[in-house]
């Protein structure tokens, strides 16, 4: 009688076994069938594309060790800078605070639109602070255009600006695009329009 309990435990045990093994064993097989499915390979000749449909690039001297931002904003839209880092239309990419937490040393801003609806859009830089008290610290701001994701970038303008006290607000560029994505003749200006302040 003692024999046969061992013997009937011993067989349970092995079915039981064989049946966890058999479960794992599937499991595997279905993990090893999806695996090339998940992330499927890209192909090489296709070429990489720079993301938005407009790009706002803001550059300023690599040794000057300032905080510089970039605003933006397009029509029906709420500004886009350092403390509201995304809208519906605009996205600020890269806050550059100068040489502080910064490992490349490079003085560089970037935001990019998603779509290009038609009406006014505006770019102001703001100087935010100047560790090294450099005054006035010029920058460049370069504006771009791709109606659509296999164009190439039309520039649309490059601004010089100089900014010349802490806490200064400067529209660098104004401009209007149309209902096809493209920039209305004679709409590009600098008429100051303040963005940070602005509450929506």
């Amino acid at each position: 009688m003692q024999n046969l309990d061992q013997i009937d435990d011993g067989d349970d045990g092995t079915v039981f076994r064989d049946v966890i093994m058999l479960a794992l064993l599937g499991f595997v097989t279905i993990v090893i069938l999806l695996l090339p499915h998940l992330n499927p390979p890209v192909e090489a000749n296709e070429p990489s594309q720079p993301p938005g449909n407009i790009i706002v690039e803001l550059r300023w001297p690599d040794d000057v060790d300032a905080d510089v931002d970039l605003w933006v904003e397009a029509p029906g839209d709420m500004p886009v800078g350092y403390s509201n880092k995304g809208g519906r239309i605009f996205n600020l990419l890269r806050d550059d605070l100068g040489n502080t937490n910064d490992a490349t040393k490079l003085n560089y801003e970037v935001a990019y639109s998603r779509g290009i609806p038609a009406g006014e859009y505006t770019v102001n830089l703001h100087l935010y602070r100047s560790n090294n008290r450099y005054l006035p610290i010029p920058a460049v701001v370069a504006v771009g255009i791709k109606a659509d994701r296999n164009a190439a970038v039309l520039p649309i303008t490059t601004g010089n600006v100089e900014l010349v006290r802490v806490g200064q607000e400067i529209t660098v560029v104004r401009f209007a695009i149309d209902e096809r994505g493209m920039l209305v003749p004679g709409s590009i200006h600098e008429l100051q329009r303040d963005l940070r302040a602005a509450r929506r």
